[in-house]
């Protein structure tokens, strides 16, 4: 049943809209909550949706997180106040600076681009790219900024309807004049979309980068301002031009990392420094005040040099992460389905087990592209060392030495974007574009730390934030 616009308990229904008229509160109430382990919540009681349960009463806390508590352990619920939340980022127009460089930043939607909705305490995407200017007046004294908002798709829903059109819009800038390109973008894909771009724009004249946030703009520990601000210094004043994610460096606040795009992964949840390159080192150490570059073997920046936009795309690929007892069937339901392309993550140096083989060679048979990597990330496939190896390599299986699955697959669909056949397919795979295969690992591009040991707590004590 649909409960009326002006209803002061939004969204509650059942055992939770009973509990709040039993305590005399309402949505927007700033009460005090003690539940039945004498434990006391205070914040703001939220709207939910009329689609969520009926056992729990959200309230945002004075933290900035979100807790739900169960009808069943409520002790008292004491009003302190009221006041109907309006949340809005603030608009405003850029300010021209004509001794400022020109950056463009790009919305897809995610996190940096985002508002909280007090209807189900959910994060949602900003309306326009311009919000972030209310929200980050810092920017102004780094660029001219102009913004346009492609899309605003959280990025589980980015594909090749994104990726081709995001590709074309950054050709279109460059050849506007832009100095450098930013593209806010949700986390979870960030790798991909970076991969993909990498492939898709090549020779670039300027720094083209992807920022976001792990943590929304609402919430007192959120990185979107700062890796915004880092990611426009770079796309302004760096000197590396090529595809690039700007995150989090450490735990802190102090630095940001700008990691190439065919290198870097998202290897935590919720951390604010998840993004890792792998395989080997960042590009450079990014700071409100200085560049600190950590090698030398990058694109630079040069405004004569002339991009290439290769916006090709087709997504009949997939990843088959294998695993112990896999079975045969499912390499020849993606034969039936139609699918043109499969990357392995292989165990090992790139390994599947024996059942398997049939089905694969059949797939190479009937026209499907099989590479391998991976599936442990760092190192190399190397497919000769054992039996294993020799016979996926005499099926026809190509190993893709250190590339990662996710650019594996992006680099497949571009390529099959261009040519199904076979030999140049995989001549294509083999040939590095932007670093995606690299000849060696460099002696600090594999650092894990194991928690626990003695040296790496020492490490902990000294250096964490």
């Amino acid at each position: 049943m649909n409960q009326p616009a002006n209803d002061p308990l939004k969204g509650y229904r059942g055992q939770a809209r009973a509990a709040l008229e039993r305590f005399r509160v309402r949505v927007w109430s700033e009460v005090r909550l003690t539940n039945d382990a004498g434990s006391v919540f205070e914040g703001v009681i939220l709207p939910r949706s009329e689609t969520f349960d009926d056992l729990h009463v959200v309230i945002k806390m004075r933290n900035g997180y979100n807790t739900g508590v169960h009808v069943d352990r409520i002790r008292a619920i004491q009003e302190l106040g009221y006041k109907e939340a309006v949340y809005k980022i603030p608009e405003r127009e850029f300010p021209f600076n004509a001794g400022l460089p020109k950056v463009t930043l790009l919305g897809t939607g995610g996190t940096i681009a985002s508002r909280l909705d007090y209807r189900t305490g959910a994060v949602i995407p900003a309306f326009t790219p311009g919000e972030l200017y209310g929200a980050v007046p810092e920017l102004a004294d780094i660029c001219n900024l102009t913004t346009r908002k492609l899309f605003g798709v959280f990025s589980e829903n980015m594909s090749k309807d994104q990726y081709i059109p995001l590709a074309q819009a950054i050709g279109d800038e460059i050849a506007a004049g832009a100095d450098g390109i930013v593209i806010g973008h949700g986390t979870d894909t960030m790798g991909h979309t970076a991969a993909i771009l990498s492939f898709m724009v090549q020779h670039s004249p300027v720094p083209i980068v992807l920022v976001g946030s792990q943590r929304s703009s609402d919430r007192p520990s959120s990185d979107a301002a700062l890796n915004l601000i880092h990611a426009v210094r770079a796309a302004a004043y760096g000197d590396i031009a090529e595809v690039m994610i700007c995150m989090f460096g450490p735990t802190s606040d102090r630095y940001g990392l700008l990691h190439r795009g065919t290198r870097c992964r998202k290897m935590h949840s919720s951390y604010r420094s998840t993004f890792r390159t792998i395989g080997d080192i960042p590009l450079c150490m990014v700071s409100r005040s200085r560049f600190d570059y950590l090698t030398r073997d990058y694109l630079p920046r040069d405004k004569t040099r002339k991009v290439r936009i290769d916006a090709v795309y087709d997504d009949r690929v997939t990843i088959l992460y294998y695993y112990p007892g896999m079975k045969p069937d499912l390499v020849d339901a993606l034969v039936e389905k139609g699918y043109k392309g499969i990357v392995i993550a292989g165990t090992g140096l790139g390994h599947v087990n024996k059942p398997l083989y049939p089905a694969l060679k059949r797939a190479i048979q009937q026209g499907v592209h099989v590479v391998m990597a991976v599936q442990t990330l760092w190192g190399f496939a190397q497919m000769y060392v054992y039996d294993t190896g020799r016979d996926l390599l005499d099926i026809g299986i190509v190993p893709l030495d250190n590339m990662l699955p996710e650019t594996a697959l992006m680099k497949l669909c571009w390529v099959l974007g261009h040519t199904q056949e076979h030999a140049e397919v995989m001549r294509l795979m083999r040939t590095p574009v932007s670093h995606e295969i690299t000849e060696r690992e460099p002696h600090n591009g594999y650092v894990i730390l194991q928690g626990g040991l003695p040296e790496t707590e020492e490490f902990i004590t000294s250096h964490w934030k």
